[in-house]
Protein backbone atom coordinates (compact mmCIF):
# COMPACT_ATOMS: atom_id res chain seq x y z
CA UNK A 1 0.00 0.00 0.00
CA UNK A 2 1.20 3.22 -0.49
CA UNK A 3 1.18 6.47 1.41
CA UNK A 4 0.59 9.84 -0.69
CA UNK A 5 1.54 11.44 2.60
CA UNK A 6 5.20 10.51 2.13
CA UNK A 7 4.90 11.14 -2.04
CA UNK A 8 4.88 7.03 -2.43
CA UNK A 9 2.82 6.14 -5.61
CA UNK A 10 2.04 3.25 -7.14
CA UNK A 11 3.57 1.58 -10.09
CA UNK A 12 1.09 -1.37 -11.22
CA UNK A 13 2.58 -4.36 -12.40
CA UNK A 14 0.46 -7.55 -13.26
CA UNK A 15 -2.13 -6.36 -10.86
CA UNK A 16 -0.05 -5.70 -8.06
CA UNK A 17 0.96 -1.93 -6.72
CA UNK A 18 4.34 -1.62 -5.86
CA UNK A 19 5.50 1.15 -4.25
CA UNK A 20 7.76 3.89 -5.86
CA UNK A 21 8.74 7.10 -3.73
CA UNK A 22 11.83 9.57 -4.89
CA UNK A 23 13.85 9.79 -1.98
CA UNK A 24 16.80 12.06 -1.44
CA UNK A 25 19.31 9.24 -2.66
CA UNK A 26 16.75 8.80 -5.32
CA UNK A 27 17.15 12.08 -6.83
CA UNK A 28 21.01 11.63 -6.39
CA UNK A 29 20.81 8.77 -8.55
CA UNK A 30 19.12 10.44 -10.64
CA UNK A 31 21.29 13.58 -11.21
CA UNK A 32 24.00 11.20 -11.77
CA UNK A 33 22.07 9.38 -14.73
CA UNK A 34 20.76 12.29 -16.10
CA UNK A 35 23.94 14.25 -15.54
CA UNK A 36 22.68 17.42 -14.34
CA UNK A 37 24.21 19.34 -11.26
CA UNK A 38 21.52 20.20 -9.01
CA UNK A 39 17.23 19.44 -8.59
CA UNK A 40 16.53 22.74 -10.84
CA UNK A 41 18.46 21.24 -13.31
CA UNK A 42 16.63 17.48 -12.96
CA UNK A 43 13.41 19.35 -12.65
CA UNK A 44 13.76 21.43 -15.76
CA UNK A 45 14.54 18.27 -17.52
CA UNK A 46 11.37 16.41 -16.48
CA UNK A 47 9.65 19.48 -17.45
CA UNK A 48 10.61 19.63 -21.46
CA UNK A 49 8.49 16.88 -21.61
CA UNK A 50 10.92 14.88 -24.31
CA UNK A 51 11.81 11.24 -22.30
CA UNK A 52 12.96 8.31 -23.74
CA UNK A 53 11.94 4.49 -22.89
CA UNK A 54 15.44 4.39 -20.90
CA UNK A 55 14.66 7.99 -19.04
CA UNK A 56 11.48 6.20 -18.19
CA UNK A 57 12.53 3.12 -16.81
CA UNK A 58 15.63 5.36 -14.75
CA UNK A 59 12.83 7.30 -12.84
CA UNK A 60 10.42 4.45 -12.19
CA UNK A 61 13.54 2.29 -10.94
CA UNK A 62 14.78 5.10 -8.84
CA UNK A 63 11.62 5.19 -7.37
CA UNK A 64 11.06 1.37 -6.45
CA UNK A 65 14.48 1.80 -5.03
CA UNK A 66 13.57 4.59 -3.04
CA UNK A 67 10.46 2.75 -1.52
CA UNK A 68 12.15 0.11 -0.38
CA UNK A 69 12.98 -2.00 -3.61
CA UNK A 70 16.13 -3.39 -5.36
CA UNK A 71 15.18 -3.76 -8.89
CA UNK A 72 18.07 -2.62 -11.28
CA UNK A 73 17.14 -0.45 -13.96
CA UNK A 74 16.93 -3.07 -16.78
CA UNK A 75 14.78 -5.15 -14.68
CA UNK A 76 12.48 -2.79 -14.38
CA UNK A 77 12.38 -2.10 -18.25
CA UNK A 78 11.42 -5.97 -18.45
CA UNK A 79 8.53 -5.87 -16.36
CA UNK A 80 4.72 -6.23 -17.95
CA UNK A 81 3.07 -2.83 -16.43
CA UNK A 82 -0.13 -3.09 -16.60
CA UNK A 83 -1.58 -0.74 -18.98
CA UNK A 84 1.54 -1.30 -20.75
CA UNK A 85 3.76 1.75 -22.25
CA UNK A 86 1.05 4.44 -20.80
CA UNK A 87 1.11 3.09 -17.58
CA UNK A 88 4.39 2.67 -17.34
CA UNK A 89 4.42 7.06 -18.31
CA UNK A 90 1.43 7.52 -16.06
CA UNK A 91 3.79 5.86 -13.16
CA UNK A 92 6.37 8.13 -14.06
CA UNK A 93 4.35 11.44 -14.29
CA UNK A 94 2.57 10.48 -10.94
CA UNK A 95 5.97 9.52 -9.37
CA UNK A 96 7.13 13.55 -10.77
CA UNK A 97 4.22 15.03 -9.50
CA UNK A 98 3.97 13.64 -6.25
CA UNK A 99 8.18 14.53 -6.02
CA UNK A 100 8.26 18.30 -7.71
CA UNK A 101 4.40 19.83 -7.82
CA UNK A 102 3.78 22.69 -5.46
CA UNK A 103 1.39 21.91 -2.91
CA UNK A 104 -2.23 22.27 -3.97
CA UNK A 105 -0.98 21.49 -7.43
CA UNK A 106 -1.18 17.78 -8.45
CA UNK A 107 -0.71 14.75 -5.96
CA UNK A 108 -4.12 15.51 -4.50
CA UNK A 109 -3.82 13.06 -1.36
CA UNK A 110 -0.94 15.65 -0.09
CA UNK A 111 -1.33 16.60 3.58
CA UNK A 112 -1.87 20.70 4.03
CA UNK A 113 0.76 22.72 3.92
CA UNK A 114 1.14 24.18 7.57
CA UNK A 115 0.82 28.00 8.36
CA UNK A 116 3.61 29.88 8.26
CA UNK A 117 4.74 31.35 11.65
Amino acid sequence: MVNRYRGEVALMVEGRALPMRLTLGALAELEDAFSVENLPALGERFIAGRLSARDIARILSAGLRGAGGTLATDEVAALSFDGGLNGAIAAAIALLDATFAPAGQGGEDRPPTPPAA
